[in-house]
């Protein structure tokens, strides 16, 4: 059973609206850094949005600022990706990952300790 799960994937059409769910049954993601990845096909996965475990800043990529909203829920040990006015380009599996503290930047990078199984996201009309 892979460490951390995601949920709240589907099919929604263009301007709609989804919520992402990441879950972790074995440890507390709240001393983790957190982020949200996507890789669409034939692409690169790429970094969405992250949550520090320090002090709460988030980071988001160009792509989705001002879209898309990482949040923790402490007493759930669950992690959000609210995500709106989705796009067409916005398609693709997303996965969360959990990382030590103080990794977490506007870099977005990817190599992350532990990773969910991912839930595909596909905005179409």
């Amino acid at each position: 059973q892979l460490p951390l799960v995601e949920s709240g994937g589907g099919l929604v059409q263009p301007g709609g609206s989804l919520r992402l769910s990441c879950a972790a049954s074995k440890f507390t993601l709240d001393y983790y850094d957190i982020g949200w990845f996507r890789q669409a096909p034939g692409k690169e996965r790429e970094g969405v949005s992250c949550i520090s475990s320090s002090n709460g800043n988030t980071y988001h990529a160009d792509s989705v600022k001002g879209r898309f909203t990482i949040s923790r829920d402490k007493a759930k040990n669950t992690v959000y990706l609210q995500m709106n006015s989705l796009k067409p380009e916005d398609t693709a599996v997303y996965y969360c990952a959990a990382v030590r503290p103080y990794y977490c930047s506007d870099s977005l990078n990817l190599e992350y300790d532990y990773w969910g199984q991912g839930t595909q996201v596909t905005v179409s009309s």
